[in-house]
């Protein structure tokens, strides 16, 4: 069915323009949000008109609580609970998302409706006044000894940590914006941000090292935005699955089927990283760890696209298999 002719039905069903987005209220979050708009709008030109969408700014308990990491709070899903709730009540249509930011099993009532194309998922390094000069053969050298780096995520912390055990981590949160402050501050020497963050907001040049996928393994979902919305909502996902990127789907599927074998706690280190290989194979690399670095296993596996999902089940199956049982306690 044309996608117009999908959005001429919406108000015949009871649903009335404006159809109303639910986003964080970041910089980041907006972007993202703007630039699904976007897409959304070159496929139907039905919706070209400043009537035709309404940005709904939700709270959430991850943007209100600074001071603590997000494994003593209750992980990243913080960053999506009152925005499920306002699906649910119906008080907006879809929601905008960091894919990362997305519990592994989302609420019931909810799909993950699509996946746009995905950014460069890399993390990258911003470097204090206090740090040498990069080299690329040594992404962690120009760090000082003992130094202080900023980061909320324990998957960052234990890979850095791993490979250089003298430094250490503090904890770091808010926007692209304020952790770059404290940073330039002198409260850290360092800190770990998102490329895919740094690039969306144009400030692709505070990023001092830019590390390899296979190196510092990326957050499952790292650089794609997924749009949720009600299950039941046949028409909405109609829609979104008729835009959804499929390279952002097949990877997306091999990472979020990993972190779901490995169901590790919000404590529990682990990174997801896919990519499409020129062949059209997938190759995944998957992480587990502890947050102190003092253990880490990364293995890798190579297969058919069509089978994401059960490529990463496998993977995780066999990381978890490979583990210390307490990892997933």
């Amino acid at each position: 069915m044309p996608l117009d002719d999908t959005f001429a039905k919406v108000p015949r069903h009871g649903r009335a323009l404006p159809l109303r987005v639910g986003t964080r209220g970041s910089p980041l979050a907006l972007w993202q949000t703007r630039h699904f708009l976007s897409i959304i709008t070159r496929f139907c030109p039905v919706l070209r008109n400043a009537e035709a969408f309404e940005e709904r700014v939700i709270a959430t308990s991850g943007d209100r609580i600074q001071d603590r990491a997000l494994a003593d709070i209750g992980g990243k899903g913080l960053f999506a609970k009152e925005i499920h709730e306002a699906l649910l009540d119906r008080r907006v249509d879809f929601a905008v998302h960091s894919l990362k930011d997305l519990e592994t099993e989302l609420p019931a009532g909810i799909s993950l409706a699509c996946t746009l194309a995905r950014e460069d998922a890399r993390d990258a390094i911003v470097l204090g006044a206090g740090c040498g000069v990069p080299d690329p053969a040594d992404p962690y050298g120009c760090l000082p000894a003992g130094a202080v780096i900023g980061t909320a995520s324990v998957r960052r912390q234990s890979q850095i940590l791993h490979a250089r055990p003298d430094l250490r981590c503090g904890i770091i949160r808010g926007n692209i914006q304020t952790r770059l402050g404290r940073v330039r501050a002198g409260e850290f020497a360092a800190s770990f941000l998102a490329l895919a963050g740094l690039k969306r907001m144009g400030l692709e040049r505070e990023a001092g090292v830019v590390l390899d996928a296979e190196a510092m393994v990326p957050a499952a979902g790292q650089g794609i935005v997924g749009i949720t919305c009600r299950s039941a909502d046949a028409e909405l996902l109609e829609l979104l699955s008729a835009i959804e990127d499929r390279a952002a789907a097949a990877v997306s599927r091999a990472e979020r089927a990993l972190l779901a074998a490995l169901d590790g706690s919000c404590r529990t280190p682990i990174g997801g990283h896919a990519r499409l290989l020129p062949t059209g194979a997938l190759h995944l690399t998957g992480l587990v760890a502890r947050p102190d670095g003092s253990f880490l296993l990364k293995r890798s596996v190579t297969g058919e696209a069509a089978d994401a999902a059960r490529l990463g089940t496998a993977l995780g199956e066999e990381l978890r298999a490979d583990s210390p049982a307490d990892l997933f306690a």
